[in-house]
C-alpha cells in the first residue's frame, strides 16, 4: 500500500456538544482503535487525548481521541484506493488504516472517523481493490464479463497487503463463475466466503442464439 501522511491533534473534549463545535471548525472527530490489550487496572501514564477502554475478563486497551480537518482526509476517503495512514500526532508517528467513516445524510462531509492502529507484527483485515485483467474465453464467445465484487477482504500484516489483487479471466468460459475459494494470492488470507462469486461470464441474448444455432 502506499503511506498516506496526514496530521492529527489529540482531542480532550468529548461528547455530542464538543464534536459538533468541532464540525463548525471543518474538522472531523477521529478515534483511533487497536491499542495493545492489558490487565487492568493500567498502571502506566496516559498521553493527551488516550483514554482506558474495558473489553472484559478484566481486560482493557487505550483508544486516542484525535481531530483532523477535512481537507487533510479530502484524498485519503475520496478516491478507490486504500492507503496506510502514517499519523503525526504532536511529532510523534503512528501508523494507522482506515476502519470506518460516518457521512452526512445530506451533505458531502465526514461526520466521524474510526481509525486502527497497525504495527509489523499483527494481522488487520482490510477490503482491498479487484482489478480484472485478461480476456475471458467466454466473452470470446459472446458472453458478457460481470464483476459482483469491487473490493475482497484479506487478512496479512499491513505492509504485505497491496494496493489492488488482480485476478486473471483469460480462462473464464461461458456461464462460468470465478468464487473466492479458487483464489490464491501470496500472504494473503481471504476472508469472504469461499462460495462468494468475484466475477462471472454471463450468457447474453446473442450467445445463446450461436449456442442454439449450433446445436442445430
Amino acid at each position: 500500500m502506499k503511506t498516506y501522511q496526514l496530521a492529527a491533534e489529540p482531542r480532550t473534549n468529548l461528547g455530542k456538544k464538543a464534536a459538533k463545535e468541532l464540525r463548525k471548525e471543518n474538522k472531523i472527530p477521529v478515534v483511533l482503535n487497536g491499542g495493545e490489550v492489558f490487565t487492568l487496572p493500567y498502571t502506566g501514564t496516559l498521553r493527551e487525548g488516550e483514554k482506558i477502554v474495558e473489553i472484559g475478563n478484566g481486560k482493557g486497551l487505550i483508544t486516542t481521541d484525535l481531530t483532523v480537518t477535512q481537507d487533510a482526509v479530502r484524498n485519503l476517503v475520496y478516491t478507490p484506493d486504500i492507503f496506510a495512514i502514517e499519523l503525526n500526532i504532536h511529532g510523534e508517528k503512528r501508523m494507522a488504516v482506515l476502519k470506518d467513516l460516518q457521512f452526512h445524510p445530506v451533505k458531502d462531509t465526514i461526520l466521524h472517523m474510526d481509525l486502527l492502529e497497525v504495527n509489523d507484527k499483527k494481522p488487520v483485515t482490510i477490503e482491498v481493490p479487484v482489478k480484472i485483467e485478461g480476456h475471458a474465453e467466454g466473452v470470446k464467445a459472446g458472453g458478457k464479463l460481470t464483476l459482483s465484487m469491487k473490493k475482497i477482504k484479506v487478512k496479512a500484516i499491513y505492509t504485505e497487503i497491496p494496493e489492488r489483487v488482480v485476478i486473471n479471466v483469460d480462462n473464464l468460459g461461458l456461464g462460468k463463475t470465478l468464487q473466492i475459494g479458487e483464489l490464491h494470492f501470496e500472504g494473503l488470507e481471504l476472508m469472504n466466503a469461499k462460495n462468494a462469486v468475484v466475477c462471472a461470464v454471463q450468457l447474453t441474448r446473442a450467445a445463446r442464439g450461436a449456442a442454439a444455432n449450433a446445436a442445430k
